[in-house]
């Protein structure tokens, strides 16, 4: 097996794990799903916070928790204003001595919005949405991995993602569009979701470069070593961040998807 492709065994058998943990999570929602999600954000702020940390005051762990902690305060209190206190993450670790605080604080937000948008779509809109958005970032971003290594081609943006090629990000967008067909045809949204899709791919494709621009600040291959074959939380879910965010955005301007819970 040649290089390029070293690392499909580990990173299939990790993407089924995935698939069968965050699958079962989504299928049941509630408090099961919310859990999931607030257990993967507050993993993902701790590895933000540990890749611009100041090795001399790394609390890296304790913005993880704070992150998990205020997510869920937000999601199982009766009251409205713990919304505030998703930012309290990003506003604690920016104070800390760290490398890129703007950027750290920048992307802390996106993080927790990530976390509050997964949990809106679930509970206020059903199943349907949060299976809308997976599949657009799964099938963009399989379609994308496998047209990129076979087809190669010109770079999409080679000083921050030097691996991301523009016939990958084509492929990605076309296995979006194709997402967004299957569930209108299907009857399980609106015509919006023709072109929703393609842009919801996009949105997930810069977070990917997103992530990569701050990997390659501090000098590092992968966000963490979490998950065999695919790196750390933000290295998988860094795309699903964007997506997920842009989608409660497009629900509030356009009917995706009928306001149903189920």
């Amino acid at each position: 097996m040649s290089a390029d492709w070293g690392d499909l065994g580990p990173r299939v058998l990790s993407g089924l794990g995935m698939i069968l943990v965050g699958g079962l999570a989504v299928w049941v929602g509630g408090a099961p799903f919310a859990l999931l999600v607030v257990l993967v954000t507050g993993g993902m702020m701790w590895e933000l916070a540990r890749m611009t940390a100041d090795p001399a005051r790394d609390l890296s762990l304790w913005l993880g928790a704070l992150a998990a902690g205020m997510l869920a305060l937000n999601l199982w209190s009766a009251s409205p204003w713990p919304l505030a206190a998703l930012a309290l993450p990003a506003v604690a670790g920016a104070l800390l001595p760290r490398r890129d605080r703007a950027v750290f604080f920048a992307y802390a937000l996106v993080i927790m919005a990530t976390g509050l948008s997964l949990v809106i779509l679930r509970q206020s809109l059903g199943l349907v949405p949060v299976l809308w958005v997976l599949a657009v970032v799964v099938a963009s971003d399989v379609l994308g991995y496998f047209a990129g290594r076979s087809l190669g081609g010109p770079k999409f943006w080679p000083r921050v993602s030097p691996k991301k090629t523009w016939s990958g990000t084509a492929a990605g967008w076309v296995g979006a569009a194709l997402v967004g067909l299957g569930f209108w045809a299907a009857g399980l949204g609106t015509s919006h979701l023709l072109w929703a899709s393609p842009l919801l791919a996009f949105a997930g494709q810069m977070g990917d470069i997103a992530e990569s621009a701050i990997k390659r600040r501090a000098g590092v291959k992968d966000s963490s070593r979490l998950i065999p074959g695919h790196g750390g939380l933000l290295d998988r879910f860094d795309g699903l961040a964007f997506a997920a965010i842009l989608s409660v955005l497009l629900q509030v301007a356009v009917p995706l998807f009928p306001l149903v819970k189920g």
